[in-house]
């Protein structure tokens, strides 16, 4: 007897529009996103050991701010120079062509990475106890960027029978994976609520930003296995994608950086800082 697979919406990405311009469920994912991050990050300015370093709301907001342009620069030029190299290196305009281009989360990370430093010189709070304040506010951001994903039906995943599959009409007739949910409720809630209990209490300066760069790089590389691999990529060595490429420093990054913070650096949870 056949399976019955569900069919995906097909949802119109965009919401409405005026003129010119449209409202896209995509965009309203990463203002969900942004909201949800002004939220926490104004819940976690009232702690005592963030208080303590020299986090204020005004700080904060200054910081958010950056740090959104940093996300949408980074994770469109790491797009383009990871995953699209070839293409732009014939049609440069390529790196401007927002509508019809993609972001890279890696990209993005670097891009927020730039911003800290630069936030870190500036207001004189170390860089990583200034990574360990906005580690905690990315999850649910990539949670929402998750669901635009699998409501503009896009990124799906690999071929499959199992009962939850989904029939994504422009990938074809074949039942996928739906791959965005799993990164969504992975490297998104799941994500958030262990750093969320983590850095309750004060930790060692660095142990945040390491479980982040731990949980992130461990949830994306496993729902590789699921994820379809970008059609002009494929595969590469040892018969991993490009998203499980990038993750894995993430991963010995993340566990080397808990390691040293709590060999050099376990007298900051005992002094306040983050």
């Amino acid at each position: 007897m056949q399976t019955e697979f569900m069919m995906h919406p097909s949802i119109d990405p965009v919401i409405f529009g005026i003129g010119p311009l449209a409202l896209r469920w995509y965009g309203l994912m990463y203002l969900f996103g942004l909201a949800f991050a002004y939220f926490w990050g104004k819940r976690q300015c009232q702690m005592p050991h963030y208080a303590v370093i020299g986090w204020t709301e005004k700080r904060f907001s200054d910081l958010l701010f950056w740090g959104f342009m940093g996300v949408i620069l980074g994770g469109r030029i790491g797009y383009v120079l990871f995953y699209q190299f070839d293409y732009f290196a014939e049609n440069p305009l390529y790196l401007f062509d927002m509508a019809n281009g993609g972001m890279s989360f890696h990209g993005g990370l670097l891009g927020v990475v730039t911003v800290l430093a630069i936030f870190s010189r500036n207001t004189k709070i170390n860089f990583l106890q200034v990574g360990d304040f906005v580690a905690p506010l990315v999850p649910m951001g990539l949670c929402f960027g998750r669901i635009g994903n699998f409501l503009n039906g896009e990124l799906w995943g690999r071929v499959t029978d199992v009962p939850w599959a989904m029939i994504f009409p422009v990938a074809g007739p074949d039942p996928r994976h739906p791959s965005q949910l799993y990164q969504a409720a992975l490297e998104g809630l799941l994500l958030f609520i262990v750093l969320a209990l983590f850095s309750r209490k004060p930790r060692p300066m660095g142990a945040v930003s390491g479980l982040f760069l731990v949980g992130y790089g461990i949830a994306r590389f496993v729902v590789e296995f699921y994820r379809e691999p970008d059609a002009h990529l494929g595969l590469l060595g040892m018969g991993w994608s490009m998203g499980q490429w990038l993750s894995a420093p993430m991963v010995l990054g993340g566990i080397l950086l808990m390691l040293w913070a709590y060999k050099y650096n376990t007298a900051a949870s005992k002094g306040g800082s983050a």
